[in-house]
């Protein structure tokens, strides 16, 4: 048994629409060997996880999945259920899962829900270890393996901090992603995207986060402005330290001139010895060192948002309570046991750390780490109250003088922070806050939250919640309109219709497709670009405010969606092709897969299905949103009765296409005036016109931007270009499945050629009897043929799908005489334009458009000079149309 491949899905996908891991298993030499066949085995795996007796399975109970383990279940099945409770078992809730057959032998596709993608690789690792152990009857410690899946979740979860403003974003319906590992997060879509690095946002001036680094220029500025703060100075050396102490007189405070979290920071100190130790401590996190005035009271964290109190803290040094029986250390390990505190910002709390400023606290009280305390002695671990240094909380939000709420948002704008930490020490903070009562002693960008969110007393208040409330105020959802379209044909062509008439409308466009990702027009990034990962791109774009996304099935199937909702999703058609990838075959495995773009139209959204397709019924009972259908036919029967009910649609009829709502139908423009349709001999592009038409019409776009789109439509490389070579046509298209090359024949005869070329190929991993068919539709459609071969063979022999289309042309009666096999692109290409005659057209099905263009090019140029022309006599013809081609 061994995990071949392992892929976590975060969006929106086929077997779930919250993140799943896929994983590969093969079972080897276990594949028919069921579970009561093993020896041991069920009593074993139940002895090592007794938490799998509650597992219920389909069996719908307690106890369901241990029923099949007796009665005999297979290890792809077991496999799930493991990973499933050793998340479980790590604190992972979590109970979504299955496990399928694949098309190889031996080989399952196992699925399961997660919260923590480390975790649950980590979880994936262990299970396998764990039944390989359970089966051989070898020694496992679960207990070691879920310290090594809790290790990999502590090492990739986010920090307090950013954790609560994923959760504030989350509740507020803001979409959010994640980048990496990190705790940067992407909040919103497009324009409305804002990035935030824990507490710090994109709206954080870098200028006032460098000034509240610099603590010493900090208290000047505040200083001046007559904000309270501790007399200071900077020195470089150990004795100008100890200078300060005179010149200062009393007692001070020793801290790097830049630092946070409480590092290097030393108080409360009266002698000339404390000071030089501290100083050599501060001097370890900066080569600058502040000495300043020590104030006298309690410690406290006021949190400003956006110019406003959000909550505020009373900040409580670390400490242990002797017990008469442990020592200083031994009690502060006691303390970190408690699963509220972590390493760093990981949890709640921090670790308590004996390190050398805890050693000088731990002398001023005559003790050290290994002193044993009295039973109920409080021993002070820290003076600096920093939650980070293992300090605790108490929430005094409620209890806040006026005075000082202005005095903490006053010093927060002073300094220019969005979110500011202000630390002020005080007697009480229930009264003002004046010179000699108290002082503002620092001033942090990207304050720590986790002290308001989880005090050890007092009431938790949703700092996050401000935050996410100031970047995005008057309850937006960070959301821009996106459309998302899929199907087998049409769907890069439909894409650009609708990009061009937002456009048209004033809008900045984002928009993925097979020919590459374009901003307005402009491609910014090259290759086939409908996965997840393109679409993030756009999503990510802070220009795009309109996001038009062709989804193409590889990336539904291997990375699920990049968005959780969409506004307008759209199902072109489902015809032939793909047949036999990735585990579809068949038509219905095609719909169901194409069909996720619909189901995740939100609410309010607009689902489109096409009405003459055969499978319209089967993705409409899986919309959760408002149907429109769409058809080229006047009078189809599903639209029929859809407005019969008061549904909406987008149709055709007496050469004009016009959306409706019940008994109520508007003419968007006629056909004659789309120049992609040829005047409606182009049927699947009159089909791409009337579906963009119809999703724009339910994004609200203006009817006269909808139709002067349309009406000037013409970028579309790629897709039935038309040009004209000498004395004979050329069209390039992208046609590569069944129905793609039906559609364009169709066009071509409907516009009386005189001979019909092909240039044709298929790409090599399409199951065989569907290369076949196209090789039969050309045979019955062409003329003459040149039949060529992919450069990307897919898997496939040389030559191998170039056989296939002929022996298909063949079976279909074509003449073996007009077939000529040339094999590489260039060169087929080349051919049959040096064989053109006077009013043919070449039909040239391409691989690589660039390629293929620049032979066409060459040869215009050729026969040019052969003529003794001055210019070209390549002239691309004014109406560029929009083909079919595969998804």
């Amino acid at each position: 048994m061994q995990i071949l491949q392992t892929r976590i899905l975060q969006g929106p996908n086929i077997y779930s629409y919250k993140p799943v891991m896929w994983l590969k298993l093969a079972l080897g030499q276990y594949e028919n060997i069921p579970s009561n066949a093993i020896e041991g085995f069920v009593q074993r795996l139940l002895m090592l996880l007794p938490g799998l007796k509650e597992h219920h399975c389909a069996r719908g109970r307690v106890g369901g999945f241990v029923e099949r383990l007796h009665e005999g279940t297979y290890l792809a099945h077991i496999f799930e259920h493991v990973i499933l409770e050793l998340q479980n078992m790590a604190g992972h809730k979590v109970g979504f899962g299955k496990a399928r057959s694949s098309s190889q032998r031996g080989v399952y596709d196992v699925i399961v829900g997660f919260r923590c993608p480390a975790a649950a690789r980590q979880s994936a690792i262990v299970a396998e270890h764990l039944l390989l152990a359970a089966i051989d009857n070898l020694p496992f410690s679960p207990a070691e393996g879920l310290d090594a899946i809790r290790a990999a979740s502590e090492k990739f979860q986010l920090g307090p901090s950013t954790k609560a403003i994923y959760e504030a974003a989350i509740a507020r319906n803001i979409p959010v992603r994640r980048l990496d590992d990190e705790n940067l997060l992407l909040l919103g879509y497009g324009r409305l995207c804002k990035r935030i690095w824990a507490t710090l946002t994109e709206q954080t001036s870098a200028l006032a986060t460098d000034l509240a680094a610099d603590k010493y220029l900090t208290a000047r500025l505040l200083g001046a402005n007559g904000i309270p703060v501790p007399r200071h100075t900077i020195v470089r050396e150990a004795g100008q330290a100890v200078l300060a102490l005179r010149q200062l007189g009393g007692r001070v405070v020793v801290k790097p001139l830049s630092g946070n979290h409480g590092n290097g920071v030393t108080i409360d100190l009266k002698e000339e010895a404390e000071v030089e130790r501290a100083y050599h401590i501060a001097r370890e996190y900066d080569e600058a060192v502040l000495v300043e005035e020590y104030i006298p009271g309690r410690q406290y964290r006021l949190c400003v948002v956006n110019g406003k109190l959000a909550a505020a803290a009373e900040r409580i040094p670390a400490y242990v309570i002797g017990d008469g029986r442990h020592t200083v250390a031994e009690l502060a390990e006691l303390v970190n046991a408690h699963p509220d505190r972590g390493d760093g910002h990981a949890k709640a709390l921090t670790k308590i750390i004996i390190d050398a400023v805890a050693i000088t606290v731990l002398a001023k009280q005559n003790l050290s780490p290994q002193s044993v305390p009295a039973l109920q002695q409080v021993v002070r671990i820290r003076d600096c109250a920093n939650i980070s240094a293992g300090g605790t909380a108490v929430d005094v939000t409620g209890i806040v003088h006026p005075d000082n709420i202005q005095l903490a948002e006053r010093t927060a704008r002073l300094v220019g922070l969005d979110v500011a930490g202000i630390d002020l020490v005080a007697v009480d903070i229930a009264s003002p806050v004046t010179a000699g009562s108290g002082a503002v002693i620092e001033v942090n960008a990207a304050p720590g939250i986790r002290m308001h969110h989880f005090p050890s007393a007092g009431k938790a208040r949703n700092v996050a919640g401000h935050i996410v409330e100031y970047l995005f105020p008057d309850n937006s959802s960070g959301r821009i309109p996106i459309t998302a379209i899929t199907g087998t044909n049409g769907k890069t062509t439909v894409t650009r219709m609708i990009s061009y008439i937002w456009q048209q409308a004033g809008y900045n466009v984002g928009m993925t497709t097979t020919d590459g990702i374009f901003i307005n027009g402009r491609r910014i990034l090259n290759g086939d670009t409908t996965g997840p990962a393109s679409a993030r791109i756009i999503l990510s774009d802070p220009r795009v405010d309109v996001a038009v996304l062709e989804t193409a099935r590889g990336g539904i199937v291997r990375g699920g969606l990049a968005f959780d909702k969409c506004d307008v999703g759209i199902v072109t058609n489902i015809t032939e092709d793909h047949l036999g990838q990735d585990g579809i075959e068949s038509l219905e495995d095609l719909a169901y897969i194409k069909s996720l773009v619909l189901e995740t139209v939100h609410a309010d959204g607009v689902a489109l299905i096409n009405a003459d397709d055969p499978y319209a019924a089967d993705l409409a009972a899986r919309v959760q949103s408002e149907i429109m259908y769409f058809s080229i036919e006047p009078d189809n029967i599903v639209i029929r009765r859809h407005l019969g009910v008061g549904g909406k649609a987008a149709f055709v009829k007496d050469g004009t296409v016009y959306v409706a709502c019940g008994g109520l139908a508007r003419p968007i423009i006629e056909v004659k005036d789309i120049p992609a349709t040829l005047s409606g001999i182009a049927l699947h592009n009159l089909q791409n016109a009337v579906i963009a038409a119809a999703a724009c019409y339910c994004s609200r776009v203006p009817v006269s931007c909808i139709r002067k789109g349309l009406a000037s439509f013409a970028q579309n490389p790629g897709r039935l270009t038309m040009l004209t070579v000498g004395s004979f046509r050329v069209c390039v298209d992208y046609g590569h499945n069944p129905a793609g090359y039906q559609a364009l024949i169709s066009t071509a005869r409907r516009m009386g050629v005189t001979r019909l070329v092909g240039v044709i190929a298929a790409p090599g991993d399409r199951r065989e009897d569907v290369t076949l068919n196209i090789g039969k539709i050309a045979g019955r459609g062409f003329d003459h043929l040149y039949i060529k071969e992919d450069r990307d063979l897919r898997g496939r022999k040389f030559g191998e799908t170039a056989e296939l289309l002929k022996r298909g042309a063949l079976e279909a009666g074509f003449p073996a005489e007009r077939i000529a096999t040339i094999l590489a692109e260039p060169e087929a290409v080349a051919q049959a334009l040096e064989d053109g005659k006077p009013g043919d057209l070449i039909i040239i099905f391409y691989e690589e458009y660039e390629v293929v263009m620049n032979v066409i090019s060459d040869f215009a140029e050729r026969i040019s000079s052969e003529q003794g022309l001055a210019h070209s006599s390549l002239k691309m013809e004014q109406v560029v149309v929009a083909g079919a081609k595969n998804s």
